[in-house]
């Protein structure tokens, strides 16, 4: 397999070229395009995954389902099942974008930046195959409740973005009311 690749992104969302993922976080992240995806069940829970120890950006908080890069040219639904089958060894359906248009920058306690105009899905697991987290990439994994997802924001632990993203999915309700949003917001280096 060859060296994973980041989309890199002007202010508007195009594409400006392409980068390798690992040598690009660092204290100078450039502005590239990610997502997160937030996996319920038939109970409304939510899988909220703790970072590994020993990844480069981050270790070790916990934060959303998944999180990635989509690759040069894949759309935004082939990263999120591809991630989710890497990372945890799920497969799941009905994937819904919810935040189009989240983006952040945030600077860890080392220095590392992360930098990305990030997309926000929902995905359903249907039942079946329990999460195998790949340890290279997730510490830990926990089916938590809504109620329980808010309260985590409050915990130091908590990724920066887990808790951006939380404001902004918290007026929406339990993840089951979390409308569908229009694919034509997301930035213009990304298909839906």
């Amino acid at each position: 397999m060859g060296t994973e690749e980041i989309v890199l992104l002007n202010k508007a969302g195009e594409a400006v070229g392409t980068a390798p993922k690992a040598a690009s976080h660092h204290g100078d992240t450039p502005y590239h395009l990610a997502f997160s995806c937030y996996v319920t069940d038939d109970a409304g829970r939510v899988l909220i995954t703790r970072r590994a120890l020993d990844k480069a950006s981050f270790p070790g908080v916990w934060t959303n389902t998944c999180c990635g890069h989509p690759a040069p040219g894949e759309g935004l639904r082939e990263a999120v099942t591809r991630r989710l089958e890497t990372e945890l060894g799920l497969t799941v359906d009905g994937l819904t974008l919810v935040l189009p248009g989240f983006d952040y920058r945030a600077v860890a306690a080392d220095g590392v930046v992360e930098h990305e105009w990030c997309p926000v899905v929902r995905a359903h697991w249907p039942g079946g195959r329990a999460p195998e987290p790949n340890p290279a990439e997730v510490a830990d994994v926990g089916w938590r409740t809504w109620e329980e997802c808010l309260r985590l924001t409050e915990d130091p632990v908590a990724s920066p973005w887990y808790r951006l993203q939380m404001a902004e999915l918290a007026p929406l309700g339990p993840p089951a009311d979390w409308p569908a949003a229009d694919p034509s917001r997301l930035p213009p280096a990304l298909t839906w």
